[in-house]
């Protein structure tokens, strides 16, 4: 009975979803947990068997480095974002598209999805440009070069429609390039936001290690369960949101303020977390709404 109880509550919003986009980002300890990974697969598909189309979007922070410090390459950081040369952009090239797109796409054929491999490359889905970071020093503003790392200049969600209405999966690395061909990293939480907001998806997922966003980020039983985006804008500017949840934050603004109904930041090494965020009255993580 408890699990005919559990269908039953999931039935409204089941309804609710039946057809409409959700782009998912898929973070944290389900992209080094074998056994995460392939769960948070699984209740995917069961999004998409139910009527729901997926996006996945997808990083590998952690891999790069671990690749690179093999390669004998010591990975190099300002202000949380990854100084990119031709040698590092190559590794990022070779584990985001050549590893981990791969393995999220067979994993998906194994489990009875239909995925599709993706960079923002393809088809011009992502088109990128230089990435400019300011620093103040004293009363000077200066510039700091950080190579090949991106932003998104504008998306092109055509191909991204045409794979969703043939019933595919898309799942996408957050390595673009600009008009001219030049390639960069971009920030993948950002990317998830920006394709989110370019399919006017009717959610945005966000899988990270934490529960939600925090009243108070010493206090566990402080998450806040729902948000305004301007009180999520007001947290951002005062410096409240800290490491990590900053470009969570600002894709998660970027995504509501250009169209996506709702936005979750969830706990994805949880098991099932998406299925209990969606499907459940209460949810699990931190909903953020116009």
């Amino acid at each position: 009975m408890e699990k005919v109880k559990a269908i039953v509550e999931a039935l409204p919003f089941i309804r609710e979803f039946h057809g409409s986009c959700m782009v998912i980002k898929i973070g944290g300890h389900a992209m080094v947990n074998e056994e995460i990974l392939e769960k948070t697969i699984r209740d995917i598909l069961l999004l998409y068997f139910v009527g729901i189309k997926p996006v996945v979007v997808h990083g590998g922070g952690p891999e790069i480095s671990e690749k690179m410090e093999r390669l004998g390459i010591k990975p190099k950081f300002v202000d949380g974002l990854r100084v990119t040369d031709e040698e590092t952009m190559e590794v990022v090239e070779m584990v985001l598209d050549g590893k981990i797109n791969s393995k999220i796409v067979t994993t998906f054929i194994k489990n009875g999805g239909k995925a599709v491999g993706l960079s923002g490359k393809d088809g011009l889905l992502v088109v990128a440009r230089k990435k400019k970071v300011r620093r103040k020093e004293g009363d000077r503003e200066i510039f700091i070069d950080l190579g090949y790392v991106g932003e998104t200049e504008y998306v092109n969600p055509k191909v991204l429609q045409i794979l969703m209405e043939n019933g595919f999966i898309p799942v996408i690395s957050p390595v673009a390039a600009d008009l001219e061909g030049k390639i960069y990293n971009l920030n993948a939480d950002l990317v998830a936001g920006n394709i989110a907001a370019a399919l006017k998806a009717k959610k945005l997922i966000m899988m990270t290690d934490v529960a939600g966003i925090f009243a108070n980020v010493e206090d566990e039983s402080s998450l806040i369960s729902r948000l305004k985006v301007e009180e999520l804008e007001k947290m951002l500017s005062n410096g409240r949101l800290k490491g990590g949840m900053i470009p969570k934050a600002e894709a998660v603004i970027a995504a509501i303020k250009g169209g996506v109904e709702k936005a979750h930041i969830i706990d994805g090494s949880r098991e099932h977390a998406i299925l209990l965020e969606l499907f459940t009255k209460e949810g699990i993580g931190t909903m953020v709404e116009p």
